[in-house]
């Protein structure tokens, strides 16, 4: 469990939830608190986590919500109540995001470099041409859950986060680190102060952490591009025979995944988007209406961002889909193009015996007298007229070859 306390200019740790709720209660310039929990903290004391949350937040978390965070295989999700709203997100494992970090440029694996004991992924990748990187053959995802209520923001999350962990260290080391003096902006008289702004509400965070987790999948598309170009080279490779046929369908299935799991995503944050288009107006805490509109044009900027960025994870695995089916395409074209010129081959070379094997039925007929048959000169007749065939045959088809062109 981490609890963060966000004022209006600073980041606050918190040691417990009842320091959160003496911070939420006690500081007039606290604004909401951030607590994050892992599923085994979850699923350990339900009863008393939902408790704990509802002294937080003044409202308790459905039994049908609660178990969807703690589902696994739970797809990315948007849900509204009166109290709170929310969101699953799947995003990528820690050991797909530290693979992806760690993996080395196509320029540093040589195709013929041996792999080492260590490497999690050689017995995976010996189905693969040499030096293939099976990027695709390691995307795993896990749902992140997010309830976002008026003065909280509760994640729920299965195992680590590397995503999680940096955005909580980024904004620790920012928004404590100590600010210079205020400088004149240029022109307008304003003041620029240095270092990043503090989320103001749990909806700007949660955009946030959405925004980091999708730039994980964008990583993805430089590995993804030189997998796809090392398979285009081994399927038009004309020297090897390609068989690693199981290898080119698993990544098709995986680009497939990916593809499904970005519709969910980009599905999960439209709903959220048209939710808080639907309430431009809350209620503050003595039930007068208050305008949101100014403070909801920022959300729904940050939002058209993460979907942007969503779009371009899905636009380029479609377009890595349709690149391996062309490449696929091409490759059994540039076979059926060799297996045509072989045939070829042997249909030049039937044609020019076919005649000769004619000549020689002939002078094998079992007659007493036949032209040439006892003639002195009779064999090479026959020879001559043997290669006058073959001649005027390879004459002609040069010609009809010329034609052609």
């Amino acid at each position: 469990m981490e609890l963060l306390g966000f004022s209006a200019s600073q980041v606050h740790p918190l040691a417990s939830l009842a320091a959160a709720g003496s911070f939420l209660g006690g500081n007039a310039a606290a604004l909401f608190v951030w607590a994050d929990f892992s599923t085994e903290e979850v699923t350990a004391a339900p009863d008393a986590w939902r408790e704990n949350v509802r002294q937080l937040a003044g409202a308790s978390i459905l039994d049908l919500h609660l178990a969807d965070a703690t589902n696994a295989a739970h797809p990315s999700y948007f849900d509204t109540t009166n109290a709170y709203d929310m969101v699953i997100f799947r995003k990528l494992t820690f050991e797909t995001s530290r693979a992806i970090a760690e993996a080395e440029p196509p320029e540093a694996t040589p195709a013929n470099a041996p792999r080492t004991s260590g490497d999690a992924t050689t017995a995976r990748a010996r189905r693969y041409p040499p030096g293939f990187l099976p990027a695709l053959a390691k995307i795993d995802t896990q749902p992140v859950t997010f309830f976002v209520f008026d003065t909280l923001l509760v994640t729920v999350r299965n195992g680590p986060s590397r995503t999680v962990d940096q955005v909580r260290q980024r904004l620790l080391e920012l928004c404590q680190a100590p600010r210079p003096q205020a400088s004149p902006a240029r022109g307008n008289g304003q003041t620029l102060l240095h270092g990043v702004r503090p989320p103001n509400r749990p909806e700007d965070l949660m955009l946030r952490l959405l925004n980091a987790m999708v730039d994980r999948y964008l990583e993805l598309r430089a590995p993804l591009t030189r997998q796809l170009d090392r398979w285009q080279r081994a399927l038009l490779n004309s020297r090897r025979s390609f068989s690693s046929w199981e290898g080119l369908l698993d990544a098709r299935i995986q680009l497939r995944k990916l593809e499904h799991l970005s519709e969910e995503q980009r599905d999960a944050l439209q709903e959220f988007r048209d939710s808080l288009l639907e309430n431009r107006y809350s209620s503050d805490q003595h039930g007068t209406p208050v305008d949101t509109t100014g403070r909801d044009e920022v959300l729904l900027v940050r939002i058209n961002d993460v979907m942007e960025h969503i779009q371009r994870v899905l636009a380029h695995a479609r377009r890595l889909e349709d690149s391996i089916e062309s490449a696929v395409q091409i490759h059994f074209s540039a076979v059926a193009h060799r297996t045509n010129r072989t045939m070829r081959m042997l249909t030049l070379i039937t044609a020019l015996f076919m005649p000769l094997t004619l000549i020689t039925g002939i002078f094998g007929m079992n007659f007493e007298r036949m032209p040439w048959l006892q003639a002195p000169e009779g064999f090479w007749w026959s020879i001559s007229l043997m290669g006058a065939v073959v001649v005027v045959l390879g004459a002609l088809w040069a010609v009809a070859r010329q034609l052609e062109h």
